[in-house]
């Protein structure tokens, strides 16, 4: 716009559980660095009793309940478009989106998932089976990741990780906290880089689209 500021981008959060970290997105893009950029203007879940529903009713977002029916059939698709959506992320949702959202929001449709990919990601590695998997295998590092969403789970392209070390009697539940912490503390501003980025502002910095060892 000549003369004046950019418009804020038009934010979804896809989730299905709880929803910890659509709450610090909310958070972020309502009062946070994030609010310069971008607002979040929908809240979609695949679960009645999802938790997220309740955050977002806190912070005045819409949010729907969307089946998978509905989202496989297209109905998905036609409403972010109707609600002029221009990025998506996915905090915790199950479902694997349809190839024709991801294509139709390609470079816009973000995830992050509780493991340093390509270790343990994969259909049905979500939440605690990620941890069981890393303390079953013994090893002493764990993070997460942020990713491009391809129709395939956890194959779109890294974008960033962020990673913690393990301590030899940490448990599931131990691993599972210190790598919800990293997510915590890095989606909403990765998010807010990624799109700052697609404006043509260079932030890689300032933003961390790098991988960090905690």
């Amino acid at each position: 716009m000549t003369g004046g500021s950019t418009p804020k981008v038009r934010i979804a959060i896809l989730a299905s559980g709880g929803g910890s970290n659509a709450k610090c997105l909310m958070e972020h893009f309502a009062q946070g660095p994030g609010s310069e950029v971008g607002e979040v203007v929908w809240v979609v879940t695949n679960r009645k009793d999802a938790g997220v529903r309740s955050h977002a009713q806190r912070h005045g977002i819409p949010e729907s309940h969307v089946s998978k029916q509905a989202m496989n059939s297209g109905a998905l698709l036609t409403e972010l478009r109707e609600r002029g959506v221009e990025w998506i992320a996915l905090a915790g949702f199950l479902l694997r989106l349809p190839a024709e959202i991801c294509e139709a929001y390609r470079h816009k449709v973000v995830n992050v998932h509780p493991a340093l990919l390509p270790l343990h990601g994969g259909k049905g590695m979500f939440g605690m089976h990620v941890h069981r998997a890393v303390h079953a295998s013994g090893e002493r590092r764990s993070g997460m990741t942020i990713h491009w969403v391809s129709p395939e789970y956890d194959e779109g392209d890294i974008l960033f990780q962020g990673e913690v070390a393990l301590a030899e009697g940490d448990s599931p539940e131990d691993i599972a906290g210190k790598v919800l912490a990293l997510e915590h503390r890095h989606y909403p501003p990765v998010l807010e880089g990624l799109i700052r980025l697609s404006q043509g502002t260079d932030v890689r910095d300032a933003t961390h689209l790098q991988s960090h060892k905690r």
